[in-house]
């Protein structure tokens, strides 16, 4: 594996830090000012989704979509067919209407999302239909459209006719390139269908003049189905073909190991990297962190935890998570809590997975009450309990025979009466128990 790594990089810090004095997080505006009202577009936005919704006549809704009232605008439509996502059918119709509006014409993006919703529903007749529909008006199809319509072939399990319909991009007009090579080769890593996507590469990495993305592609799909052997080799190949590695090269290897169990080679690893000076980022001290932490080795966990903050690298919510995690697991749900307080007090902001691996933390020590506090505390911080976080603290109620706790937290959940049966089946058991 000492082919991946360079001989020579810049220095890092020597800043000294001690455990959790690290820098707070930057934070960005995102809004200049606070409005109670919503733009007029979004008004009418959720207006005409609503009325797409409710309607039941066709030709009553085209005499209303077509009304000269309504400034019809790329955005405003876009915003409409993302309104109504979850309502598939509904979208398309939309959609359709509007294509016979009798001066409005639609943009590309919005046939990318109703192209990508017949996907979706798998219509493949509509996506064929508005593929050629595209190409007709001189619109496209475009690379993002076939990279939207071969991930949803992929999805549905139909990769062979994802990757004919890449090969075929120029029949439409689309002209394929390392980029969209690249998308091709991701979609198909990512669905697990490595081979495919091997063969693929091995088939046109000459002509697209495959880069360190393409490689990287590649062996992150092998590392995904823990053949880390092949990732390896595949990396190999690259540097004999004069492409450098790079940190998301070295941040896959090490995932890969610890993805199957080889702690000891990704701390070699890991060690390798530092005694050439490799730059890491926060993304290979989370690996490491989560990777150790997974295994129980909290001694090494803090430790590569140390590093990081020694050597100026800032700390992420995941990385803190991951900690947070591997003290709660191993070491003691206090030190966790104290993680968590610092993380807090440094300007970062918990996510839902930040508390609910602490309050599973308070749960496990049986600390229910704890428990209860932080997730209201949730609430405080404007972060709403979700369905895990529910699960965690009426699983432990009930499990301590606090069945009416169990209910009351319950109560709360968006999805009560799903939990109302979970309890019930608890308390039966518990009858029956009693009973022996």
């Amino acid at each position: 594996m000492s082919f991946l790594l360079p001989k020579r990089t810049p220095l890092l810090s020597n800043t000294s830090f001690h455990l959790l004095l690290f820098r707070p997080p930057t934070h960005f505006s995102t809004s200049t000012a606070n409005s109670s009202t919503a733009p007029p577009q979004e008004t009418t936005a959720a207006a005409i989704s609503n009325l797409v919704l409710t309607s039941t006549d066709r030709d009553t809704l085209s005499q209303v979509l077509f009304s000269p009232s309504i400034t019809w605008t790329p955005h405003l439509v876009d915003t409409i067919i993302k309104r109504l996502w979850n309502h598939g059918p509904k979208s398309l119709q939309f959609f359709h209407i509007l294509l016979h509006h009798p001066v409005y014409c639609h943009s590309s993006s919005s046939f990318d999302h109703a192209i990508d919703i017949a996907a979706r529903l798998r219509d493949y007749k509509i996506v064929s239909s508005l593929l050629h529909r595209l190409r007709s008006i001189r619109l496209g199809p475009s690379p993002r459209t076939f990279a939207i319509v071969t991930e949803r072939y992929v999805a549905a399990g139909k990769s062979d006719k994802a990757v004919n319909l890449f090969l075929s991009m120029h029949k439409h007009g689309c002209f394929q390139d390392l980029h969209s090579f690249n998308s091709m080769l991701d979609v198909l890593c990512k669905a697990r269908r490595v081979e495919k996507a091997y063969n693929l590469f091995k088939a046109l990495r000459g002509k697209f003049h495959a880069d360190v993305v393409s490689y990287n592609i590649i062996a992150n799909g092998w590392c995904l189905i823990k053949r880390t052997p092949k990732a390896l080799e595949v990396l190999k190949e690259m540097v004999e073909r004069g492409l450098s590695p790079n940190l998301t090269t070295y941040n896959i290897i090490l995932k890969g190991y610890f993805r199957t169990g080889q702690i000891k080679e990704a701390w070699e690893f890991y060690l390798e990297m530092k005694k050439r000076k490799c730059e890491m980022d926060v993304v290979t001290y989370t690996t490491m962190v989560h990777g150790f932490g997974v295994v129980g080795d909290i001694k090494r966990a803090r430790n590569v935890f140390d590093s990081m903050v020694k050597e100026g690298v800032l700390p992420s919510v995941p990385t803190c998570n991951a900690l947070i995690q591997v003290l709660c697991k191993k070491d003691s749900v206090e030190n966790a809590v104290s993680v968590f307080e610092e993380m807090v007090s440094k300007g970062y902001v918990p996510n839902s997975t930040t508390y609910n691996v602490l309050i599973r933390g308070l749960c496990h020590a049986g600390q229910m009450s704890r428990a209860v506090e932080f997730m209201e505390r949730m609430k405080d911080d404007e972060c709403e309990p979700n369905v895990q976080t529910y699960n965690i603290v009426i699983r432990y109620h009930c499990d301590a025979g606090e069945i009416e706790k169990g209910y009351w937290a319950s109560a709360s959940s968006p999805v009560h009466a799903k939990y109302l049966s979970a309890i019930a089946a608890k308390v039966i058991n518990l009858i029956f128990d009693d009973s022996m």
